[in-house]
């Protein structure tokens, strides 16, 4: 199937990644840095790198073990051989002395973070670890297995080459339907943007208001149903409620021209039109994941612009309304990448409008974090010929989603650019003014400590936004394992109770820290806005609604 047809950066996910380092690199072009940062600089580095000889000369005259402490030369081999520690500190005395310059150099806060992002790209990079004949894990593993490690890691990297991405776990050990995005249902309806699934009961009474999932559309949503232990989806059912999701269509080339007012009105809309046909229920409670929050939210604020609250409480999970601080993606974020994305994927392309390809995504995620999703498996993979593990989450984050450019771009331009969404009559969808502060409904906003997409303290802004009554959540670690931590796992903690109205800051310090995952709390602020109990549906959908196919369902089964 061709697609129509988009610039090389756009062809190639390495080259777009590429372009966009080599445009922050453009931008350190004419800064300087103070003359006595410079020089404190040089003398640290000379004193660092004549302690670091003395310890070699040393350790060569009374051998023993060096000491590195960094995991990526946490192996014996690296610390035993004198060369190849001599090599992993000076590299780590380089980097760290490079870090600092690109701290001292003098700029304003953008441009700074772009430098360091581009520094830390380049130190990534070029650590020892990465190359065979610097490795010694690597060669004495190859020895070892008479060169069999290294025709393993040959053919694994060829098999990558041709699937178009870094393996981070075994693939071949997973397949949706089967052993991730298991739980029973069926979908009830579809249109040509998503399909809608109801799941079966799991609970002889379920609570009256139906709860409907609406996931980022950028991923899959069986990140809220990977297995049946960690599934948040399985765990809503298990609480009693008759819980819907929303699946969408991974886009391919037909769908090209959509739009933002598309998945409004034609996806997150319908979704709501639908469930409420199908239960009944005037109102209905609401999920909203990452971007499927941002996406949720401009439909219940273009419904209370028509007179509709069918909201009768929304959570929202790591999801920006507030795109003031995004984190360390804000660095990718100019008008003139704006731009450029608008005359290669927008409507007003000369080419038509294109796809954004899932992979590229997927590509720029990963190099937010090299070491942990990038280099990591080149070592693993193609130097030492490991296998990786099976690890469902993994398995997730390699199945990446298209995206239509004009979708892509109004979006990049009115939220991450620009900061709209939050200004209210500022911005027009689906012909009605958009005022997030309209949608009257309770609000369960949760954010995760150590998130680099969804920085917490932007999320916490949307307590400010909305004005139905707001609980606030901080659950610890990142962006997916923070939300992902189902109860019996007694994993990480989460903070509640922090005083509203201030500060992200003031909330937390007012705080109290609750071991555990979050889950529960959820449970129990939802229980009170889902209605009464009543007798669980029999079957999927109703009359006009009937079954179309088991879940998952075939969208979510579609390659990028």
């Amino acid at each position: 199937m061709s697609t129509p047809p988009t610039s090389q950066a756009q062809a190639d996910p390495a080259n777009a990644f590429g372009h966009a380092v080599g445009e922050i690199w453009k931008s350190m072009q004419g800064l300087s840095m103070p003359v006595t940062a410079l020089t404190s600089l040089q003398a640290d580095y000379l004193k660092d790198a004549t302690e670091l000889w003395n310890t070699a000369v040393e350790r060569l005259a009374k051998p023993g073990p060096a000491t590195l402490g960094d995991r990526r030369f946490a192996a014996s081999d690296w610390a035993s051989n004198p060369a190849a520690a001599m090599a992993a500190q000076t590299y780590l005395l380089n980097a760290r002395t490079l870090m600092k310059m690109a701290d001292a150099v003098q700029a304003d806060p953008k441009t700074k973070g772009r430098i360091r992002f581009a520094v830390q790209q380049w130190v990534d990079a070029a650590s020892p670890s990465n190359y065979l004949a610097l490795n010694p894990e690597a060669q004495r593993k190859a020895l070892e297995s008479q060169g069999e490690s290294i025709a393993l890691g040959m053919k694994q990297l060829w098999h990558d080459i041709q699937q178009g991405h870094v393996s981070q776990t075994d693939e071949s050990v997973f397949e949706v339907g089967r052993n991730v995005a298991t739980s029973e249902g069926a979908v009830v309806f579809e249109n040509e943007l998503f399909q809608l699934l109801e799941y079966k009961p799991l609970t002889a009474k379920v609570h009256e208001r139906p709860m409907l999932f609406v996931p980022p559309c950028i991923n899959k949503y069986y990140i809220l149903d990977l297995q049946p232990d960690n599934s948040v989806i399985r765990y809503t059912v298990a609480q009693g409620h008759r819980t819907f999701v929303l699946s969408w269509r991974n886009p391919d080339a037909s769908m090209a021209d959509k739009t933002w007012d598309d998945y409004i009105e034609q996806a997150a809309i319908r979704a709501i039109r639908e469930v409420q046909a199908i239960s009944g229920q005037k109102t209905i409670d609401m999920l909203g994941f990452c971007v499927g929050g941002t996406i949720l939210s401009t439909a219940l604020a273009v419904l209370a612009a028509r007179g509709e609250q069918p909201a009768a409480s929304l959570t929202l999970l790591t999801t920006l309304l507030d795109f003031a601080d995004t984190g360390v993606l804000d660095l990718f974020i100019d008008e003139p990448g704006v731009q450029l994305r608008e005359m290669t994927l927008g409507q007003q392309a000369p080419a038509g409008p294109g796809l954004l390809k899932g992979q590229e995504l997927a590509t720029t995620f990963s190099f937010l974090r090299p070491n942990d999703l990038v280099w990591n498996y080149v070592v693993g993979n193609y130097l030492k010929g490991d296998k990786p593990p099976p690890f469902d989450l993994l398995y997730w984050n390699s199945d990446s989603t298209n995206l239509p450019g004009p979708f892509f771009c109004w979006y990049l331009r009115h939220t991450y650019l620009q900061n709209e969404l939050r200004m209210p009559g500022k911005l027009e969808v689906c012909g009605e003014k958009v005022d997030l502060g309209k949608i009257k409904a309770p609000v369960y906003v949760y954010g995760s400590r150590e998130d680099h997409i969804v920085p917490w303290m932007a999320a916490f802004e949307s307590t400010k936004i909305l004005s139905g009554k707001a609980r606030f959540v901080l659950g610890a670690s990142g962006h997916i394992a923070g939300v992902i931590n189902p109860p019996q796992a007694k994993k990480r903690s989460h903070w509640v109770g922090g005083k509203l109205g201030g500060t992200a800051k003031d909330w937390l310090d007012s705080a109290q820290e609750v071991p555990g995952s979050w889950w529960g709390d959820w449970a129990a602020w939802l229980k009170p806005h889902a209605g009464k109990m009543v007798a669980a549906p029999k079957g999927y959908g109703d009359r006009t609604h009937k079954a179309i196919e088991p879940a998952p369902g075939r969208y979510v089964k579609a390659k990028a």
